[in-house]
């Protein structure tokens, strides 16, 4: 008796995938049983490689067929508006390649970085629960919502759905949200690249390799593959270049401290806004994809090859919030500290920014929104193997900042030896001057990145030029944030002009544009100017800022998630939006409610504006009072926006919930707001 071959092939396929549901369930064991005993890195990779397939071959699909219910054959606003600025129908890969550049900042890298002091196995499981089931859920659904509503911002739909006043609090939350995340982004880039010229003329020098392929595919017959390899190979030698600028005036002219690359960055920001999406914007994120995903699957093979040893231990004694580089218990600072690796509001902004805007059909939103954010979840585990197979005491080193001795002596106290010999040598070999104090995360990663290649290469004296190339790596990561951020976050200060000026609120209004832009940059860029002037270094303070931020603005979009799930009749599937809200609410409102009024003066906001009060009125000598006064001035700016966006957030909520009440009971009938069906024809299809 024959079987019959389908059974046969849905009995392997059962087979196969349950074979790589136990790799992953046994990876995570090992992992999460290990204590003290040398751990390889290897089984983080098995791990989160199980966990990537399994969530995108099957949660993706379920969520896309019977949650969103996916139409194949219904126009997005790319067809429906293209007007070849803003609505730019695009190819799919090109779209992903935009949509992950933007989404995929520094948080994916330096939080995992900056959170490896609780050990490697928090952050690892935060990392593939977070993404799985928060982020590529709530990444998929606003895209969702914006490509149905026209390409609308998460201000506006709030206000469509939810309501004018919900709607009033979105947009000011948003905008105000949207200043401190753009200002901590830049100022990792300036932490990476500030009195470093190699890495900045490697930066620089992608600016016009990306404004020539934007010109290519906008005006050529070129093959997308022909000019995606002249970018790779710009790119490249790109990097190589900055070696040659070596004891020229271009590596002075290219010095530059934080104060000269913050006005930089600042520029660059502007013109992104401002220029149209194909000649900069599209082009540079998706060039930049390629270095990233490139660069990701290189460190992958490294790990594979070395299978170096996790030196740091699975869990700290610092998850009591005893930590050297941040203050904080590891519930709930782990969880905001790794956002864009988890789950991240900022992916809103551009899920209801530029990339409905140019997706040319929803069937997309698989590849690009829920592929994009599990994507991003293994460059978050890969950065976490960067920083936990690294010496403890190199790592505490390089994120404390201070004089070389004090700092080694006080790593060396907590437990992980470190000498000033010791990060000198490390400095030499990576090109750099000094290697202590490099705080913020990017220069950890890259220290980690460019010592596994060395290593798969054998050849320790390539050290600088991998470490170089990391920053690289990194610094376009952030820097597609910052440019598609910035211009999204001109539509949103657009939105709310548009409220005292109707001509001034229109995206066609180039007087609008340059306002609105202009706006935006000089508020984050202020903030970014008091991180770099900051003497504790500015990244203490603003990241935990950051990742209130960040995880409020995932809680805004949740909400409006949760209304549009209602209002489609989707009540079983409630609980797909309402418990990563619920669980970010409670994360976010602690860490909110520590920061401000924590009696550690480490942790909290007003405590530490306290004990500055003090030693002011002590006295001091003149450069100290400057300094005092100047971190006291901070603490209540930070204290004032943090207690500002927790209260706006909640108002939101609250609002929200009450409109889910109506509409669960009967009491208010669902009117969607989404745009009028319009028909894929056959020759766009």
């Amino acid at each position: 008796m024959s079987v019959p071959s389908t059974f046969l092939s849905r009995g392997v396929r059962v087979l196969l995938w349950s074979l790589v549901a136990v790799a992953g369930a046994g990876s995570l064991g090992v992992l999460a049983w290990s204590r003290g005993e040398p751990v390889s890195a290897l089984w983080m990779v098995v791990a989160s490689g199980c966990v990537f397939a399994i969530a995108y071959r099957f949660h993706s699909a379920w969520l896309m067929a019977k949650v969103l219910t996916l139409d194949e054959m219904r126009a997005t606003p790319a067809v429906v508006k293209e007007d070849g600025k803003d609505f730019v129908r695009t190819n799919r890969w090109v779209v992903f390649g935009h949509h992950f550049a933007a989404i995929a900042g520094p948080g994916p890298l330096v939080g995992p970085v900056l959170a490896a002091q609780f050990g490697f196995l928090p952050g690892l499981l935060w990392i593939l629960i977070g993404a799985t089931l928060g982020g590529a859920v709530h990444d998929s659904i606003i895209l969702f919502c914006s490509t149905r509503r026209g390409g609308k911002s998460l201000g506006q739909m709030v206000r469509d759905e939810v309501g004018p006043f919900a709607g009033a609090l979105a947009l000011i939350s948003i905008v105000s949200i949207m200043v401190i995340l753009l200002a901590v982004l830049a100022l990792v880039v300036v932490r990476a690249l500030a009195e470093s010229p190699w890495g900045l003329f490697t930066i620089l020098a992608t600016v016009p390799v990306a404004m020539i392929m934007g010109a290519a595919m906008r005006f050529s017959k070129l093959s997308i593959g022909l000019i995606s390899a002249f970018g790779v190979i710009g790119l490249l030698l790109s990097v190589v270049g900055g070696q040659w600028i070596h004891d020229t005036a271009l590596e002075r002219m290219l010095t530059l401290d934080g104060r000269g690359l913050a006005f930089g960055i600042m520029a660059y920001g502007l013109l992104a806004s401002i220029l149209p999406v194909w000649l900069l914007l599209a082009p540079r994120d998706y060039l930049s994809t390629f270095m990233k995903i490139g660069a990701v699957a290189m460190l992958g093979v490294a790990i594979i090859v070395l299978a170096p040893v996790l030196k740091m231990p699975a869990i700290t004694r610092f998850i009591d919030g005893t930590g050297p580089v941040f203050a904080g218990a590891v519930f709930p600072f782990c969880f905001i500290t790794i956002a864009c690796a988890a789950v991240s509001g900022f992916h809103a902004i551009i899920s209801s920014g530029t990339t409905p805007k140019i997706m040319a059909k929803e069937s997309d939103i698989r590849v690009v929104a829920y592929g994009g954010m599990v994507t991003e979840m293994l460059v978050g585990v890969m950065a976490l193997i960067a920083a936990c197979v690294m010496e403890p005491g190199e790592y505490f080193a390089i994120n404390l900042r201070g004089e070389p001795a004090a700092v080694t002596a006080r790593v060396s106290e907590l437990g992980f030896p470190v000498t000033v010999q010791q990060m000198d040598t490390l400095a030499a070999e990576v090109g750099e001057k000094n290697m202590v104090g490099r705080t913020g995360g990017a220069p950890t990663f890259a220290v980690g990145m460019a010592h596994m290649f060395a290593g798969v290469f054998g050849n320790k004296a390539m050290l600088a030029l991998w470490y170089h190339f990391a920053i690289m790596f990194e610094a376009l990561f952030i820097l597609t944030t910052i440019d598609a951020g910035t211009r999204v976050g001109r539509f949103l200060v657009q939105d709310l002009l548009g409220y005292v000026s109707k001509p001034l609120g229109r995206t066609d209004s180039t007087a609008g544009n340059w306002v609105a832009s202009l706006l935006f940059v000089g508020l984050w860029g202020y903030f970014l100017y008091q991180g770099v002037i900051d003497p504790l270094g500015g990244i203490n303070s603003l990241w935990p800022i950051f990742g209130v931020a960040n995880q409020l603005l995932a809680v805004i979009a949740f909400s409006l998630g949760t209304t549009v799930l209602i209002k489609m009749g989707k009540k079983r599937y409630l609980w797909v939006s309402l418990a990563p809200l619920c669980w970010l609410l409670a994360v976010t409102m602690t860490a909110g409610w520590q920061k401000i009024f924590s009696a550690d003066p480490r942790l909290g906001f007003l405590s530490a504006a306290a004990q500055y009060k003090s030693q002011i009125a002590a006295g001091g000598t003149a450069k100290q009072l400057a300094e005092w006064q100047h971190l006291l001035t901070n603490q209540y700016i930070n204290s004032a926006v943090t207690g500002t966006f927790l209260v706006l957030v909640i108002l939101i909520v609250l609002t929200s919930a009450r409109l889910w009440l109506q509409l669960l009971s009967g009491r208010k009938t669902p009117v969607l707001h989404e745009e009028p069906y319009v028909a894929l024809q056959p020759e766009r299809a």
